[in-house]
């Protein structure tokens, strides 16, 4: 199912500054979208890693709930040299065309492009910055936290931890462990079909093993999802303690 405009939770953009802006990154522009307080600043940034489906209406509203809060927050479209993932309708071409050859070094080029453009804005404190992210921009938290160790914290929700090695995408969660020198937080659901309890589990042990901060947390009555308030499998109850997690964490970490 590819998002559409209409969502469960609408956060008005009154008192904030939103909208499209330009991300020069390797030779092209690539869109995103940001959102910060109309007035103060210079804010912590928080960046946005999408979902599959690209930078589509709920990840905005992502945006504005980020900045209602005092960030500059930016979710960067990510797949927009492969294609509109927003405008596909179908989930397994989106996956196969867009998705599955978006290389996850460009990936993290293009994240290290959006920290120095927000930071050339002049409105966004670069020294306080932050990733969060969803499903695959949860997995890309895992990931940039670990090439970018000047992150104050990561934030993911359920991002996938075993997708099987391919030359695009040659590591996985749990490979990157020894590396983390950024404390993440993430959080998952018991029930979710897609990323197994097992998998969370030994992720959870290989983080103990290797002394690292990061903390998961496990939703026992949650699927896949639980937080996307725009999708059947949204937990209002779920999705607002992990609500409470996040904004707690970030702040723990200066962010």
């Amino acid at each position: 199912m590819t998002p559409v405009a209409g969502q469960t939770i609408t956060t008005p953009a009154e008192g904030l500054i939103a909208g499209e802006v330009k991300v020069p990154a390797s030779g092209v522009d690539i869109p995103a979208y940001r959102a910060m307080p109309q007035t103060g600043g210079p804010f912590p940034i928080i960046l946005v890693g999408h979902e599959i489906f690209g930078v589509h209406e709920y990840i905005k509203d992502i945006c504005r709930r980020f900045a209602r809060l005092g960030y500059f927050a930016i979710a960067p479209d990510l797949f927009a040299r492969r294609g509109d993932a927003a405008a596909e309708p179908n989930a397994d071409r989106l996956y196969l065309r867009i998705v599955l050859k978006t290389p996850d070094s460009e990936v993290i080029s293009d994240l290290d492009a959006t920290l120095a453009f927000a930071k050339s804005t002049g409105s966004a404190d670069a020294a306080r910055a932050a990733m969060t992210g969803f499903c695959w921009g949860g997995r890309m938290v895992w990931l940039y936290c670990a090439h970018n160790p000047a992150l104050r914290a990561g934030v993911a929700w359920y991002g996938p931890l075993s997708l099987g090695a391919a030359p695009l995408q040659p590591a996985n969660p749990p490979d990157i462990v020894p590396a983390l020198k950024v404390p993440i937080l993430a959080m998952y659901g018991a029930l979710d079909r897609l990323i197994p309890l097992g998998q969370i589990e030994a992720m959870k042990a290989k983080l103990a093993a290797a002394g690292a901060e990061s903390r998961i947390v496990v939703y026992n009555d949650a699927g896949h999802a639980f937080f996307s308030d725009y999708r059947p499998n949204y937990m209002p109850a779920d999705g607002a303690a992990s609500w409470a997690e996040a904004t707690g964490w970030l702040k723990a970490h200066g962010v």
